[in-house]
């Protein structure tokens, strides 16, 4: 079965077409500035050239359209026509309490994906216009929703609830929900193969590392604590986002910055993080090289992550009562050996020492733990698009 994976942004469209017997990608590709000037579709066939095609792409409808034209093209296509795709698989980014796990498209699907817009604004509504097209162009291909939230479902109440009166959790809804919930599941059955060890029986500490960034602590298979919470702006120092910081000062910079709510939010989530500490950059390879060309804010800006990264690793070692991996994964933790040596480091009580030779690695599933190292250390490429295929076919194939 050929399973079409979609992940649409406000502006822009990620797709894979995957072949599910040999969980390769047949093509994958890239819809840019939807609705905007200079629409561009960027096509790569697996076993061919990539193809850029330029057109006016004023919604998602047409954005799909293109998608599907291009995967049935008589030059470039690499199926004959639709009847080749059995299942759509969607990336959604919240389902709040109403989804646990991913489910099949219906219309009472769509309702609840669509109450949980304001928990959401900027990625859900892309998300269902993305759902309602495939709808509209695939009639009778079943769909599947798989939910960045799903994972983090299992936190129980202690973990996710803040210190606020519980009143308001029941009336807004107001609790860590977590983000990155489909790369956390995929390193951590990825984790477990690795290891040759039933998921079941292990602790491990996920670290979800790029612009955006969480960690997550899972035991047995069910994530139990992450750092990201109401909103991905919570937990690590990130990109452009701030991470954790004292509630205070967001009302202090509001004074004194003469900053609006939405002001201040944006502030929060596109000016701060390593970007605002750096003064360089949100992209961490501009900083790792201006600090290797001796620029102290850059320097310090990588110091600060890492610093964050080795506290919610000792503290999620503190909620598994230990841990038997490490994972690093997503765009800088599977290609920074500076920056998974320099968050080991100090990690020897819970047994975790990396190998210098095999560090060196970027990009590739592999151990780089000392060989006498307790807790291994993993280095596991996240592939989100083949878990959400995943997903979808055993949700299809149900029965």
């Amino acid at each position: 079965m050929n399973i079409l994976v979609i992940n649409c942004g406000s502006s822009s469209l990620k797709y894979q077409l995957l072949d599910m017997e040999t969980k390769n990608p047949v093509a994958k590709g890239l819809v840019e500035r939807i609705g905007m000037v200079g629409s561009v579709l960027t096509h790569r066939p697996a076993n061919g050239e990539k193809e850029i095609i330029t057109a006016e792409i004023p919604n998602h409808d047409v954005a799909i359209q293109m998608v599907l034209d291009a995967l049935v093209n008589s030059e470039y296509g690499v199926v004959k026509d639709l009847s080749e795709i059995g299942a759509v698989g969607h990336r959604v980014v919240h389902g709040g309490e109403k989804f646990a796990s991913s489910v099949l498209v219906t219309d009472e699907v769509v309702k609840g994906i669509e109450d949980c817009i304001e928990l959401a604004p900027l990625h859900n509504p892309p998300n269902v216009a993305g759902i309602k097209a495939c709808q509209k162009l695939m009639p009778g291909v079943p769909e599947v929703v798989v939910f960045d939230t799903a994972f983090h479902q299992t936190m129980p109440a202690h973990a996710y609830l803040y210190g606020i009166p519980y009143e308001l959790y029941e009336k807004y809804k107001i609790r860590k929900y977590g983000f990155h919930g489909t790369s956390h599941k995929y390193v951590s059955q990825r984790a477990a193969a690795m290891l040759n060890r039933p998921i079941e029986d292990l602790k491990l500490i996920s670290c979800h590392l790029g612009n955006g960034s969480s960690i997550a602590a899972i035991k047995g298979g069910e994530s139990i604590e992450t750092s990201m919470g109401f909103t991905p702006l919570e937990g690590l120092t990130m990109g452009t986002r701030c991470g954790d910081l004292d509630p205070s000062i967001v009302s202090f910079i509001m004074r004194k910055e003469n900053l609006t709510t939405d002001g201040v939010d944006n502030f929060m989530n596109k000016q701060c993080g390593v970007l605002g500490l750096s003064g360089v950059s949100s992209d961490f390879r501009d900083i790792e090289g201006a600090a290797d060309e001796g620029n102290k804010r850059a320097q310090l800006a990588l110091d600060v992550f890492a610093h964050d990264v080795k506290k919610y690793i000792g503290s999620y070692a503190a909620v598994l009562d230990g841990a038997d991996a490490i994972i690093f994964t997503a765009g800088l933790g599977e290609n920074s050996a500076s920056m998974r040596e320099n968050i080991v480091k100090g990690l020897s009580y819970l047994g975790a020492e990396i190998d210098p030779e095999k560090n060196k690695v970027r990009g590739e599933e592999i151990d780089i733990a000392t060989a006498d190292s307790n807790c291994r250390v993993l280095v596991i490429p996240t592939n989100e698009e083949l878990m959400i295929a995943m997903e979808t076919y055993d949700i299809v194939n149900q029965g």
